[in-house]
Parts: C-alpha cells; structure tokens; sequence
C-alpha cells in the first residue's frame, strides 16, 4: 500500500506516509471544478462575485444561487458542491442567530465558527470533508472584513478568489489597489475578472451573480442592483473584446 494508492483515502482521519490526507484533497478538487468565487474588500464596503455556471439549457435563469445572505449584515459565496453550500449556509445562519441571542449584538465570528465546523468534518471516519470553499464578507463596527473557509482551514484576505479559474482571478486581484477602491468600482472590477477567467471556459454559458455590504447598502447585505450589474456586465464584455 502506498501514499498515492488506495488505503490511505478511506478516511478523512488518516495520514497517509508523507503526511497527507487525501479525502481533503479530494474535497479541494470538488472546488477546482467549479465556477469562481470572488470576493473584494475595499474601502467602504464588501463586493462578492460568482461564475454561476449553467450546466443544462433547462435550468430556470436565476435559479441554484451561489451567493447567500447569512446576516443583515454578512453574505457567502461558495464554490464547489452546491448541496454542501446550502448545508453551511444553514450552519452559518444558526450561528449567527445564536451569537444575536447570547450577546445581543450583531454577530463578528461567524467565520471562525464555520472553519471549526468544517473542520470537524476532517476528524471522523464516519463523514466527509465538505466539498465547497466559502468567501464570507461583511461589515460591523470594525469595518469591512473578508475571510475564506477552505476544507483545510480559514484565513482572511483583502481579495480572495477559489474555484476553477482562481489563480488567474488572484493575479488580476493582486493588481488593485482594493484599499482605494469604491465599492461601485468594486463591482465593475469583479465583473471584468469573472468574465475574464471564464474566457477560459467558453464551451460554458454562466451567470454573473453579485452581491455587496457597506456604504453603499446602510451596511445590508444585498444584491447588487440589476441596472449597476448590467452596467458591470457590459463594461467587463469591452474589457474582454480589448484584452483579446
């Protein structure tokens, strides 16, 4: 039985030799083989973006959401198994209802909370790792925050992308100057990035998804509005047309 063969796989509670445990790395590759999650933090507010890929022609526009709101004031956006989304999403909301309820306060860990659920899920035989990265954003009385919760762990991040085409939306992320940046410039940027990396991925129709918190929404989490997105939308298909 080897490190790279099958043995060491059969469990999220075994190492393999070299220190490995292959079912986290499975769930990491659930993530690679979706569409991108993007999330900016910028200077009054937080801006999440999603490649919502359509799959079959019969799917009803709109439906099958990536991005979900988890508090008045904190939204998620996943990439990777969409059932296992809904699953956290539902976590998420749970604790924020009971950091309300204990500390009559808006909720400021939700994050960390979620990592240390996801990890649990690496601990026992019995489960799975969940196959999905989460970008969580919001605003409280500290300012914009942005963390990411992985199968292996959470960090925080001013711009933060996973799924399929995130080392090319990391590169592009780099090159802002996210602290300087209003949230309505937020959305043209992240727009222009999810169709820049979806021009990897043509053979696909998807849907731009987004949403944001700050200023620019009384500190809510809401939906980007439909004439800001087609106006995203639009400038990000120019972009396109000039890069190429």
């Amino acid at each position: 039985m080897t490190s790279i063969g099958t043995g060491y796989d059969l469990s999220a509670s075994t190492y393999s030799p070299d220190g490995r445990i292959f079912q986290v790395e499975y769930a990491t590759k659930a993530v690679e083989n979706s569409g991108t999650a993007i999330g900016l933090r910028v200077k009054d507010g937080i801006v999440l973006a999603v490649e919502r890929l359509i799959h079959s022609k019969l799917l009803v526009p709109g439906a099958n959401r990536r991005i979900q709101a988890v508090d008045r004031h904190i939204g998620m956006a996943t990439a990777g198994l969409l059932a296992d989304g809904r699953n956290v999403a539902n976590r998420a909301r749970e604790e924020s209802s009971q950091i309300r309820t204990l500390w009559r306060e808006p909720p400021t860990a939700v994050a960390d909370r979620l990592a240390l659920y996801a990890q649990a899920y690496t601990l026992y035989s019995s489960v799975r790792p969940f196959g999905i990265s989460t970008i969580f954003g919001g605003v409280d009385k500290t300012g914009p925050s942005l963390f990411v919760v992985e199968p292996s762990g959470v960090c925080g991040y001013h711009g933060a992308a996973v799924g399929k085409g995130r080392q090319l939306a990391k590169t592009e992320l780099e090159k802002l100057k996210l602290s300087e940046l209003s949230m309505r410039e937020a959305v043209i940027e992240a727009a222009r990035i999810i169709y820049l990396v979806h021009d990897d991925n043509k053979e696909k129709e998807f849907e731009l998804e987004m949403s944001w918190v700050g200023n620019e929404t009384g500190g809510l989490h809401a939906p980007v509005p439909t004439d800001l997105l087609a106006e995203a939308e639009q400038k990000a298909r120019e972009a396109l047309e000039t890069f190429e």
